[in-house]
């Protein structure tokens, strides 16, 4: 009685904790940005030594950013099929992944393009503006994520060619103004 936690559930008066699927892409995506973070401002004070480093580092998040990206948008277009998917929903996980995903997520990217910018805007034109890339990273696993793992609405029937047809005409009908019998006398 004295502890107030249940292992189980969580603290009193709390929701226990769901289980996150795709831990293996949040834990990339985090391990990426700090890696990048480290090596970038480390490249940025120790100038010459790391800038090799830190540009062979950007450009290795860019690629594998690139083409997990790319892997996120054909998981998307499969599953668009069944689903209403938007991109901010996909590539920002708006309203499409539990809270603590999309902050690890999107905290991950902010993370990412700030310290770009700001190892970048240390010394002007040099080979550490290539830093601007690396946020790929965060985007691309985001993305994957989100793909994998997001919850969307289900898509909304279209109808056929016919179907837009016959409804456009009973929109029509009951827009158009009704004449009274009057009128024709």
């Amino acid at each position: 009685m004295a502890d107030e936690k249940n292992e189980s559930d969580g603290p009193i008066g709390m929701e226990p904790a769901q289980p996150v699927d795709g831990k293996g892409i949040l834990r990339a995506t985090v391990i990426g940005t700090v890696v990048f973070v480290v090596v970038g401002f480390a490249a940025a004070i120790v100038q010459g030594a790391l800038t090799g480093v830190y540009v062979a580092l950007s450009l290795f998040e860019f690629l594998v950013g690139m083409i997990v990206f790319a892997l996120a948008f054909f998981r998307a277009i499969d599953r668009s099929r069944t689903e209403a998917i938007g991109i901010g929903g996909l590539f920002f996980a708006s309203g499409s992944a539990p809270k603590r995903v999309q902050t690890t997520l999107m905290v991950s990217l902010t993370v990412q393009v700030v310290a770009s910018i700001v190892v970048a805007s240390l010394h002007l034109y040099t080979a550490l503006a290539f830093g601007v890339l690396a946020p790929m990273w965060a985007l691309g696993f985001t993305g994957l994520w989100v793909a994998a793992y997001g919850t969307f609405p289900e898509r909304t029937p279209e109808l056929s060619r016919v179907g837009r047809r016959e409804e456009a005409r009973r929109v029509h009908k009951q827009s158009a103004p009704k004449k009274a019998a009057d009128d024709a006398e």
